[in-house]
């Protein structure tokens, strides 16, 4: 069972080949057995997932259906469950149990999918490599000795090895995309204010947006739709009617548009995975698009700004966490400021610290129009690029990342390595664009992905050109061994 995808459980379900009660026990079981290798769950939620499963069980012997009833997903470890352990991958809220659940944890459950647990992320979202994390490293299924990305690696890691058919995630600069490509998944960051942020704990405000990371678009299309729609609870929702997403997934794709920006090619980009990127472009070439070469010129300033713009945002959601309401707390502390000080020095790791120190400094008196002004208004004009390339082209299609997965602990020395992987990814966070990586190959055993990218509210969109590509490719179905 441990082999099948979300749409496959949910005509099993309602085929009545088995119960989501026994799927439910074969998945924990499996997740005892294999992930002590993978380390991708911070908490397991025996108890809850069976409950869930039951009930489940019983609305669709009562008639109830549904593509997620009944179906097992896991959560990760920043979308706030009520009663259970939210920790963000931090010491700073390893005892935090939220007395509340995320808008899109309530929504899902409402679903009836079955939480088997939260998995493991880099802290608090920070990272490409999910080696922040205070509960250790994630492992990649497809090699051990190397990293699954971030900074949603848990998630990726436990769907990619079979653990579970789906699971939540989160992308504020590529943490959905990324790992999606490195471990051969297909993951979609939705449009700025598609899925409400609610109860999702904030790294950088303006650019954090959850979505699903699954095996296939068929999958991403489901999960999505039970993740989507507006919430008057979060101020950055947006209130725009939510498709049918699996229904949109067989349109054709005979003329549709497709831009191959020339900057994407460049010095930094592996020859192989730029080899397998043509390759995707042949295919679907094949399926009827029609392939342009457009121009994204602002690119090259992504990274910086993004870099100030995002440590800016996480300096000042992070400065409530400070031993006072809640979190880490430091013993016997002599004063205030000695409780402010050792709380988040022994609370925060140091990927975390650095970001809050750099976000400081650029928001500090003197240096705000030097540096994040400045990054806002770079920011404006990489939008402005993408505007400018709809005018022409239905989607934007280039490498997820520029390298794969890399072994483990080998950019922990050189931060600034580890942040130029994200040169492909940033950018839709930066203009709030909906992107999507899918499977595209192997390089050296090691998953590629392909990166797609579309208008705001189009994320139907991606998900049908996925689709049909998957539909016409294989390397989705493609498992690590061992798994």
């Amino acid at each position: 069972m441990h082999h099948m995808t979300l749409a496959e459980i949910a005509r099993g379900l309602a085929d009545k080949k088995f119960s989501s009660e026994e799927l439910t026990k074969t998945l924990l079981a499996r997740i005892a057995q294999l992930d002590p290798q993978l380390n991708s769950f911070i908490s397991l939620t025996e108890e809850l997932a069976l409950s869930q499963a039951k009930a489940a069980d019983a609305r669709r012997a009562n008639g109830e259906s549904g593509a997620l009833l009944g179906a097992p997903i896991a959560h990760k470890d920043l979308f706030c469950t009520q009663g259970i352990r939210t920790s963000c991958g931090s010491k700073m809220l390893d005892n935090f149990k939220a007395p509340y659940d995320a808008t899109v944890v309530a929504k899902l459950a409402a679903a009836g999918t079955v939480t088997l647990g939260k998995t493991n992320m880099d802290e608090f979202a920070m990272g490409s490599a999910n080696e922040s994390s205070y509960y250790g490293a994630v492992k990649n299924p497809w090699n051990l000795e190397h990293v699954p990305g971030g900074s949603s690696g848990g998630s990726a890691a436990a769907v990619a090895a079979r653990l579970l058919p789906a699971a939540t995630a989160t992308d504020t600069g590529g943490s959905i995309r990324q790992p999606a490509a490195f471990t051969n998944l297909t993951g979609l960051k939705p449009t700025y204010g598609r899925v409400s942020r609610w109860g999702m704990i904030a790294y950088a405000s303006s650019l954090d947006q959850g979505g699903p990371l699954a095996r296939t678009a068929e999958d991403c299309a489901i999960l999505l739709q039970g993740m989507a729609g507006f919430d008057p609870n979060d101020s950055t929702s947006i209130d725009e009617p939510v498709p049918d997403y699996s229904a949109g997934l067989n349109g054709s794709l005979q003329g549709l548009r497709i831009g191959v920006p020339k900057e994407y090619f460049g010095a930094g980009l592996d020859p192989r995975i730029a080899e397998l990127i043509q390759d995707s472009i042949k295919a679907l070439e094949k399926l009827g698009a029609v392939i342009k070469e457009i121009s994204l010129p602002n690119m090259q300033h992504a990274i910086p700004a993004y870099y100030v713009i995002a440590p800016a945002e996480a300096s000042s959601n992070l400065s409530r966490f400070d031993g006072v309401r809640f979190g880490h707390r430091c013993e016997n502390p002599q004063n205030l400021i000695d409780l402010y000080k050792r709380s988040r020095g022994e609370g925060f790791g140091a990927e975390v610290q650095r970001r809050i120190m750099v976000g400081a400094y650029a928001l500090s008196a003197g240096y705000y129009d030097a540096y994040y002004l400045k990054a806002q208004k770079i920011r404006r004009l990489v939008k402005n690029d993408f505007m400018a390339a709809f005018n022409e082209v239905d989607i934007i299609l280039g490498p997820t990342t520029p390298n794969p997965a890399w072994k483990l602990g080998a950019k922990n020395s050189d931060p600034v390595a580890a942040y130029l992987e994200d040169v492909y990814t940033i950018t839709a966070n930066l203009a709030g664009l909906p992107g999507l990586s899918m499977p595209a190959g192997f390089v050296d055993g090691l998953p590629v992905g392909v990166q797609l990218l579309a208008p705001y509210f189009q994320e139907g969109r991606l998900l049908n050109v996925a689709h049909q590509y998957q539909l016409n490719t294989d390397w989705h179905t493609r498992t690590p061994t061992g798994f």
